[in-house]
């Protein structure tokens, strides 16, 4: 995660969370591996050569324990708030590989501050929790990267402002939320707007992402900056995908500033390290990764190739 971000209301995410066809659940229910696991209309069958790659103790448990924070829209959430059943970006990605390896992803909440050290601890296998990989991140653990997600920009349903990149915002009002990397964003942008000579941006910040939501609605600010991930996840959902639009700049196609988030695996489990790179890179040939991101409103996120420790500072 890129901390301190904004998040969009978690019970809003849940109500519109569209269930792709699972029949995994998520706490302490996992799948059997045998279940079917259906995505984009086509089952996601078992790769034998990539189960051999596991671990044994994986292989004898029939599980990769998974530590995950929730709820974190859209990359895992509830199904039902006050439930244990879980969905999002990141647990159907985990239920693909599952199936892909012949066994279970079983995915655990866990506060996020505490997964790499649990990790360490050997409670469990992987993490799958929009962690941003990054050099301090990796002495501990490895990653096996994803997508790549930065800051991107909502705006009111129908784009009327006509904003197509940051320097577009430039002379405008925009709304994000205080204290997060979307306001320092902005305000290093601030003197690009000035150079070009269309004057600088009238940031207004608020103390929550869905306050942020409230000005946009009203007319009172052209555009919201927040995670894309976040911004295209409200996009699909709010009002039925009819109240925002999600601005796809293709100079930035994770966004601005974007970095690589990784699935995190113990450093004391290489060939699990190996196997889930496979299994990954086999999910994104056969389309599979790019139709789980676009579930959730975020396709341009997904790599082209699944690399390890991508992550330069």
């Amino acid at each position: 995660m890129n901390a301190p971000i904004a998040r969009p209301a978690a019970a809003a995410a849940v109500a519109a969370a569209m269930l792709l066809s699972l029949s995994a659940c998520g706490g302490d229910e996992p799948a059997a591996p045998s279940e079917k696991v259906v995505i984009g209309g086509k089952q996601i069958v078992k790769d034998q050569k990539l189960h051999d790659l596991l671990p044994e103790k994986i292989k004898k448990a029939g599980k990769v324990r998974v530590a995950t924070d929730v709820p974190y829209p859209p990359f895992e959430m509830y199904v039902k708030e006050g439930e244990t059943a879980l969905t999002g970006l990141d647990y159907d990605l985990g239920q693909a590989l599952g199936a892909k390896l012949g066994v279970t992803f079983a995915f655990s909440p866990q506060k996020f501050d505490g997964i790499v050290p649990a990790l360490q601890a050997g409670k469990f296998d992987v993490a799958m929790s929009a962690i941003t990989d990054n050099k301090e991140r990796q002495k501990v653990v490895d990653f096996v990267d994803y997508s790549q997600s930065g800051s991107g920009i909502l705006v009111a349903d129908g784009n009327p402002a006509k904003v197509a990149t940051l320097d577009d915002l430039c002379g405008k009002s925009i709304a994000v939320q205080a204290a997060t990397n979307q306001l320092d964003l902005l305000k290093s942008h601030q003197d690009a707007c000035a150079k070009a000579g269309t004057g600088k941006m009238d940031v207004q910040t608020f103390p929550k992402d869905s306050d942020a939501q409230l000005a946009l609605r009203s007319g009172k600010v052209v555009a919201q900056v927040l995670t894309k991930p976040a911004a295209g996840w409200v996009a699909k959902t709010a009002d039925g995908g009819k109240a925002f639009d999600l601005v796809e700049d293709p100079a930035a196609p994770g966004g601005y500033n974007a970095s690589p988030n990784g699935i995190a695996v113990s450093k004391q489990l290489p060939e699990l390290t190996d196997a889930v790179q496979k299994a990954l890179q086999a999910l994104i040939d056969d389309g599979t990764l790019t139709t789980i991101c676009d579930k959730y409103g975020v396709a341009s996120i997904a790599v082209k190739e699944a690399t390890r420790n991508a992550a330069v500072d």
